[in-house]
């Protein structure tokens, strides 16, 4: 699979088999982070990655009760340990902390897993589970496992509706 067919393949799964994922998936899902991009290559990402049941159960209740976690074959949690702000004023941690997590998403793609993004989460509920400070900034949780359905086809808007040449044109 190229990366062109990663792109389009990759979509939010939220309906998981009970089956854990192997050690080597799992340890290219991370390597693929561990290679992305990050501001100043600072690499100011760290990531937990919890398979754990009765964590995974936790981190579920965490998340706004989103049951189908606990059948992920893992849960990443996904943090930034920076403070660096760009001269825009944009944090760079959550930013960096994203390109990493959609390599994660493709690479996962390629080896036949699924994912999902999760924003909804009280991050002073997910600390304790798995013992992050609090100086530490929790930014997405990630969902990885195998898809218990066929996906379906998500729309997309068509790039007349989402870009313009040289200025703002919408």
């Amino acid at each position: 699979m190229d990366v062109a067919q990663a792109i389009r393949n990759r979509c939010s799964c939220r309906n998981y088999q009970d089956k854990p994922v192997e050690q080597d998936k799992l340890l290219a899902v991370l390597e693929a982070a561990r290679q992305a991009p990050s501001a100043k290559n600072l690499q100011d990402w760290r990531f937990v990655v919890v398979t754990d049941r009765e964590r995974k159960k936790q981190l579920a209740q965490a998340a706004n009760n989103q049951t189908f976690l606990e059948n992920a074959g893992a849960i990443l949690i996904a943090c930034s340990v920076s403070d660096h702000v760009m001269r825009c004023g944009q944090a760079v941690g959550p930013i960096d902390v994203a390109i990493a997590l959609e390599h994660m998403c493709l690479q996962a793609t390629e080896l036949g897993l699924s994912t999902c993004w999760i924003g909804s989460f009280y991050p002073d509920r997910v600390r304790p589970i798995v013992g992050i400070p609090e100086n530490v900034v929790i930014v997405e949780l990630l969902a990885l496992g195998y898809a218990a359905d066929t996906p379906k086809e998500h729309r997309r808007e068509p790039l007349e509706r989402i870009v313009s040449f040289d200025r703002w044109q919408f």
